[in-house]
């Protein structure tokens, strides 16, 4: 009798799954977590070259980053007018800058005269006009051309004729966008679920509290990959948990997972080496220890509960009291879970409460063999209250270690953790004999749907 085997794509790990952890939660739970959204994407290899060739990154640069929706910065990095942010991506340089108090506006970094950068470096800033440091050409902040030296030699240049060249942008979530693209279709096209999922966790309602930028030494789409998928955790974090996380992938641009935390099955656990937290599986109290970092008010589980549930409800008294906010009716999944959104082609977000943080990987300059990775942490605001002064961010080469960023307190081991590997990846592209890298059909369909919209920026 031949054995049946399930059609690819729809094996599952056994033992209990996200849905059935999320409704045992103490509190409601917003109703975009309760969906799924899977298909089979294929499963073919995806070949190395695509993290290691210079052409395929020159086609990147012209195919993708000029015409994908990306965020440069928060609506607080511009909170007066004149205020002003730097952002680069490849070649491309772009100026964003509040104009007028409700008109946010961004221009290529450029002299319309020949060329120079108006600005240099990245970041945050503050300029009443722009000019040029080359020859004294002056821009007001709405791009038009006020005045050029010499004007009695340039009758062919007016302010008609060399303004900024302007850049799309629009706003989401407390973020500004912009796509290089003058004919690109609006962000929201782009966006697929995001805005009705978020409309439950409004980001604009939050701050930056820390912003961390590192050099990591891999292809940016390689790195990004070391975060879209819990497979790893077993192994780089020696974790029990993440065998039976729930990915969902809800159109080109948009995909999702959703990690338990204070929980695990050690059912889905049962093809992997050993007996490690199967045998015997964890107790409610030494899971309650491993949930320690996040800083408790208990020290045990009392009879009738879960780590689980004493975690979240620990959390959010402590929480709420630290930020002065009412979190007394947000869910368990919201105060302890890995939840983590992906746009197309860089751009993570976290709606959680522990766990809220946005990502952001980009190739850095023209180096295919690294990236820059920024990391921010966004906490709710209470009601009413403006937004700070945002942090600037804290800059990390590649030897240095996340811990030297206090800020990131329990988080920074993690984090060297989850990159700590990249190296040895980019490294192994270059010298393995096998083509490709394999993908998981369900717990690294994320990846694969990523690379399929790429190939739909490159061939267009």
């Amino acid at each position: 009798m031949t054995e049946k085997t399930a059609a690819p794509g729809s094996a599952r790990a056994p033992g209990h799954t996200v849905a059935s952890t999320l409704a045992d939660d103490t509190r409601q739970v917003p109703p975009p977590l309760m969906e799924q959204s899977f298909e089979f994407l294929g499963d073919e290899d995806i070949p190395c070259s695509r993290y290691t060739s210079r052409a395929f990154a020159d086609l990147e640069t012209e195919r993708l980053w000029g015409r994908s929706w990306q965020w440069a910065c928060r609506e607080e990095h511009l909170q007066d007018v004149g205020d002003n942010y730097v952002y680069n991506i490849g070649p491309y340089s772009i100026i964003v800058i509040r104009s007028e108090e409700d008109n946010i506006q961004a221009f290529i970094n450029s002299c319309s005269h020949r060329g120079t950068k108006l600005l240099g470096g990245e970041g945050a800033g503050y300029s009443p006009q722009l000019t040029c440091p080359f020859h004294g050409w002056t821009w007001n902040i709405k791009g038009e051309l006020e005045s050029l030296p010499a004007k009695w030699d340039f009758p062919h240049a007016s302010a008609e004729t060399h303004g900024l060249h302007p850049v799309k942008t629009e706003l989401w979530g407390g973020f500004v966008f912009f796509n290089l693209d003058p004919n690109a279709k609006p962000l929201a096209d782009y966006m697929d679920v995001m805005p009705e999922h978020f409309s439950h966790f409004p980001l604009e309602q939050r701050r930056i509290r820390v912003h961390v930028q590192k050099i990591l030494p891999a292809n940016w789409k390689a790195s990004q990959e070391a975060f879209m998928e819990a497979y790893h955790n077993f192994e780089t974090h020696n974790a029990p948990n993440g065998a039976n996380t729930q990915y969902d992938v809800f159109g080109k641009y948009v995909s999702r997972f959703i990690h338990n935390i204070g929980n695990y099955s050690p059912e889905s656990l049962s093809d992997y080496p050993g007996d490690k937290w199967r045998a015997p599986p964890l107790t409610e109290n030494e899971l309650l220890q491993m949930l320690s970092i996040f800083g408790l008010d208990h020290d045990e589980v009392p009879a009738g509960e879960t780590a689980r549930s004493i975690a979240a409800e620990d959390l959010r008294r402590r929480i709420g009291n630290g930020l002065g906010v009412d979190l007394s009716a947000v869910s368990d999944c919201m105060m302890l879970d890995s939840i983590e959104y992906h746009l197309f082609p860089n751009m993570f977000f976290f709606p959680g409460i522990t766990v809220p943080m946005v990502y952001r990987f980009r190739p850095n300059g023209d180096d295919v063999d690294s990236c820059i990775f920024d990391l921010m942490i966004l906490e709710p605001l209470p009601e009413g209250v403006g937004h700070p002064e945002p942090p600037e961010p804290e800059k990390l080469s590649v030897e240095q270690s996340y811990t030297e960023s206090e800020a990131l307190s329990w988080l920074a081991p993690v984090y060297d953790e989850d990159t700590g590997n990249l190296d040895l990846q980019q490294q192994g592209f270059k010298t393995s004999r096998k083509p490709g890298i394999t993908l998981g059909n369900y717990q690294e369909s994320r990846i694969r749907r990523v690379h399929m919209t790429l190939d739909e920026f490159l061939q267009e």
